[in-house]
């Protein structure tokens, strides 16, 4: 259990009916993430509620009838999945400017200046999001807001969602290693072994693209082959 003192409310209607309980935000937003997995480390108190300040609890039967169960914790799971996390302005800002960074960091990764080819530093896309008033939601995933940051920022800067196949080519004595480190990095869409070195093509996001060239120098010594193969 979590501290009174610093929970909030986190809210959900269904049928016409409020219920709340009183959560940690940070830890909710980790539950939510699936970072955490038990309930009882987001929940400041093991009760449903109608209204959480006033400590009015919700009858048995309301609960079974909107969500076929009188479990504490299930309910609970359910509200803070889907249901609304009530924030001070500064957890808030906190919170946002955390997934905004995220959400850069992914553009950054993705994206690249189409005049150059080179991927946007995440400080520049950052100031983009800033200036283009981007709306920020701390509690859903970065990935699903991609999309939606993209489409404002695209009028302050330029940028393309890119990505490459390289083929590499590794040394066998760098090839164990190598594969096991470059497959938890990028899809090898196509492989083969070969009795003196293994080929492999990697599927990579453009804004990517220098990291992972010297990543696979590194773990070659500098003697891999890389080409680029196609730009999609």
């Amino acid at each position: 259990m979590v501290s009174l003192e610093k929970s909030v409310i986190a809210r959900l209607t269904k049928n016409h009916i409020r219920f709340e309980i009183l959560v940690d935000p940070q830890m909710a937003l980790k539950f939510r993430k699936g970072i955490i997995h038990e309930i009882h480390d987001v929940l400041a108190v093991p009760e449903i509620f109608k209204d959480a300040k006033k400590g009015e609890r919700v009858p048995e039967s309301e609960l079974e009838e909107c969500f076929r169960t009188t479990d504490t914790e299930e309910i609970a799971k359910e509200i803070v999945k889907h249901g609304e996390i009530q924030l001070t302005t500064e957890q808030r800002r906190k919170f946002v400017e955390e997934k905004r960074k995220e959400i850069a960091y992914i553009i950054s990764q993705k994206g690249v200046d189409p005049k150059t080819n080179l991927p946007h530093p995440p400080q520049r896309i950052l100031n983009a999001i800033e200036e283009a008033h981007a709306n920020i939601d701390p509690f859903k995933p970065a990935k699903e807001q991609v999309q939606a940051v993209l489409e404002k920022i695209r009028p302050i800067i330029a940028i393309k969602i890119e990505t490459i196949e390289i083929a590499v080519r590794i040394p066998m004595k760098y090839a164990g290693r190598a594969s096991s480190v470059l497959r938890s990095i990028a899809p090898v869409e196509k492989e083969e072994w070969k009795q003196d070195s293994w080929i492999a093509v990697l599927k990579i996001p453009a804004g990517m693209q220098s990291d992972i060239y010297s990543k696979i120098n590194d773990l070659t010594s500098g003697s891999a082959d890389i080409k680029i193969i196609k730009r999609t």
